[in-house]
């Protein structure tokens, strides 16, 4: 049977070929275009009269798009683009068949609620019709249709662009001189022979070479190559991004003004639990103005220490020397102490310590769609309650850059008492392991296995039993990073750093002098660290709220300037590649790691006033966190969430003194 035609709990990955993709979604679509016709004729306003059978009618065909998006990331290939672009369009006019149907809105509104999550679900269900354009007369829906089904396109060709300009830039280096200063791993992630010592490497602009080079590479003509090649990337020919983002801009406020919005960012934030465009820009001016002043004093004494006029592909070079000699480790030094698997299992054991869930291997028991996926279950009182993978190395030729997690299955309790468990997917671009098997992770990398395991405990953690508000379903944009960020607080908590950091040759703890040389250099560079992210929501919210001078990238460079200056090139165009806001779910949302942030520090901040050196009282507040942040997903507003586990609206303070930017 056709791997894409049933819902099976763990897919059937080896059998998921672009062939199979193109046979099985031309019945899929036709079978839920039938449901869906039938159950406009026959659906009454009750639960199960409605929302339930609405979940039925679709619930094939999504598992099966979003596997096809799924392998569109990580094996990215001819073959699946083809399928893509053969069925966007399908995929596309289905979606708002369902969004616009009258008759599923006014059964939205009629239909009533037994439970608070099911009345935020309903609610939700009558927004989504509203801004999908339900209300719209037959013109405008014609026209808004349109929109939609451009901007799919535009935002798949925009996210191949990058893909495929990362993949066509690279330096051949062939003398030991020109790899100085690299670490051993990542001289060899760049051996072009499986010869770490003697060549030759290839340099490359992907995310797994280019920032580790940037920040230890002593040559440097090729660093200023490499720093050219990737902040132009996708800036030129046919793959040139540069009139997408026109296009998909314009579009955008079209879109908006057809539902009666002044802007797309007015749009996209009635969506999110920010109450305004002014509020966002007031958090943003709130951190800018505390991070400015702070900024001006480490360039200052970055450039005292450099004691040379620094380039932008300097910077990298020179933050990283001035970083060893304030804290006396090096980047090299201390991945010794982070090998993946140890890593791994320290993570998990934080996991039982704070909530009281067991995580067991059990790679083997499910198909996987590369031989590096490792498969795990999370346990809750001896019961399984979830399952997730783990991708965790890059693949350059056919794996997007950066790391997210993808949801395949969502906690849901049948009217029979069935209960579907939840099933994700942890991908990240880690190095490869290196000829010893040792896959050793920079300390961002570790963060970042961090945060996204955050998401799968949303994801897997959550007690709420519909489907359409488990987990991380209909937690707001703008606050979806809080349990990831929570979750990278833990990398500087002795205790728990102590349980996973052993020295991958002698197996030997990390020295505690060491460790604590690592926290004193959390808030190291804090400010610009903030700025920069800031300066991203910034151009973000700008964009989209149109009325702007010139061109988005002068938009773009007039924010850099004031808020990074001198760290890019005049010909710069980071846009080009800015995939979180052209072609992700981030548009005129970027603001939310920071609104995130705020609250996931705040969050941390319960664990640091209980004590974290308090064993029992850590217990007591992870159990209170689980309890609410991870147990109610999406099925009470995430402000309500927040206010009962901490007794209080979230506040920045705990964040600016956390960064060192307050006492």
């Amino acid at each position: 049977m056709n791997p894409f035609l049933k819902v099976e709990e763990f897919p059937n990955f080896p059998a998921m070929t672009p062939a199979a993709a193109d046979e099985a979604l031309p019945k899929l679509l036709a079978d839920a275009k039938a449901a869906v016709d039938k159950l406009e004729k026959s659906a009454t306003p009750t639960w199960d009269g409605f929302v339930r059978p609405l979940e039925d009618a679709t619930r094939t065909l999504w598992y099966a798009w979003g596997l096809v998006r799924h392998f569109m990331s990580v094996l990215n290939s001819d073959g699946w683009r083809k399928v893509q672009k053969r069925f966007q369009q399908g995929i596309v006019d289905f979606s708002l068949r369902v969004d616009q149907s009258r008759r599923f809105y006014e059964l939205a509104k009629k239909t009533p609620a037994d439970t608070p999550v099911r009345k935020r679900i309903l609610e939700k269900m009558v927004q989504e019709a509203e801004l999908s354009g339900v209300a719209l007369d037959g013109e405008r829906q014609k026209r808004f249709n349109e929109i939609v089904a451009e901007l799919a396109k535009l935002q798949n060709d925009f996210r191949d662009h990058v893909l495929d300009a990362t993949k066509a830039y690279s330096v051949m280096l062939t003398t030991p001189i020109e790899v100085e200063g690299l670490p051993a791993q990542l001289k060899a992630a760049m051996a072009e022979g499986g010869d770490a010592k003697k060549g030759p490497w290839k340099a490359k602009i992907s995310e797994d070479i280019y920032y580790s080079f940037m920040r230890h590479s002593r040559n440097r003509p090729v660093r200023e190559a490499l720093m050219r090649a990737r902040c132009t990337r996708a800036s030129s020919g046919e793959l040139d991004n540069t009139p997408i983002i026109d296009r998909i801009l314009a579009l955008r406020q079209e879109e908006a003004k057809l539902l009666g919005f002044k802007n797309f960012a007015e749009l996209s934030l009635a969506e999110k639990c920010a109450p305004s465009t002014a509020a966002v820009h007031r958090m943003i001016d709130e951190l800018a103005s505390a991070s400015k002043p702070v900024k001006v004093k480490e360039d200052a004494a970055l450039y005292t220490f450099a004691g040379v006029k620094l380039e932008p592909w300097d910077r990298a070079y020179w933050i990283e020397r001035q970083r060893e000699k304030l804290y006396s480790y090096s980047e090299e030094e201390l991945m010794q102490y982070f090998n993946f698997p140890e890593v791994l299992n320290g993570l998990f054991g934080l996991a039982n310590r704070l909530f009281g869930v067991t995580i067991e291997e059990r790679t083997g028991d499910a198909p996987v769609w590369h031989k590096d996926v490792r498969f795990f279950r999370i346990l809750e009182g001896g019961k399984t309650i979830a399952h997730f993978y783990i991708d965790p190395f890059s693949r350059p030729e056919t794996k997007r850059g950066g790391a997210w997690v993808n949801r395949i299955h969502l906690r849901d309790v049948r009217a029979d008492g069935s209960v579907q468990l939840p099933l994700s997917f942890i991908v990240c671009n880690q190095a490869v392991p290196d000829a010893k098997g040792r896959a050793l992770m920079r300390f961002r990398e570790v963060e970042t296995l961090f945060h996204e395991f955050g998401h799968v405990l949303q994801h897997t953690l959550t007690r709420v039993d519909d489907a359409g508000a488990s987990g991380t379903n209909l937690v707001d944009w703008d606050a979806v990073e809080v349990a990831s960020q929570f979750m990278e607080n833990w990398c500087y908590d002795a205790k728990t750093v102590c349980t996973f950091a052993r020295h991958v040759e002698t197996g030997a703890p990390i020295p505690d002098s060491l460790l604590e040389r690592v926290r004193a250099a959390k808030n190291y560079r804090a400010a610009s660290s903030s700025l920069g992210q800031l300066s991203l929501a910034l151009v973000d919210m700008l964009l989209h709220e149109g009325g702007f001078k010139g061109t988005p990238n002068d938009l773009k460079n007039r924010v850099f300037e004031d808020f990074t200056p001198g760290t890019t090139l005049p010909e710069d165009r980071f846009l080009n590649a800015f995939s979180h806001i052209f072609s992700g779910g981030y548009a005129a949302g970027y603001y939310g790691y920071k609104w995130s942030e705020v609250m996931s520090a705040d969050c941390f901040g319960a664990f640091e006033e209980a004590g974290l050196d308090n064993e029992e009282a850590v217990r007591r507040t992870g159990r209170r966190y689980r309890d609410t942040l991870l147990a109610l997903g999406g099925g009470t507003d995430p402000l309500e969430v927040f206010r009962l586990f901490r007794g209080r609206p979230p506040e920045t303070k705990a964040l600016l003194r956390q960064t060192g930017l307050i006492d």
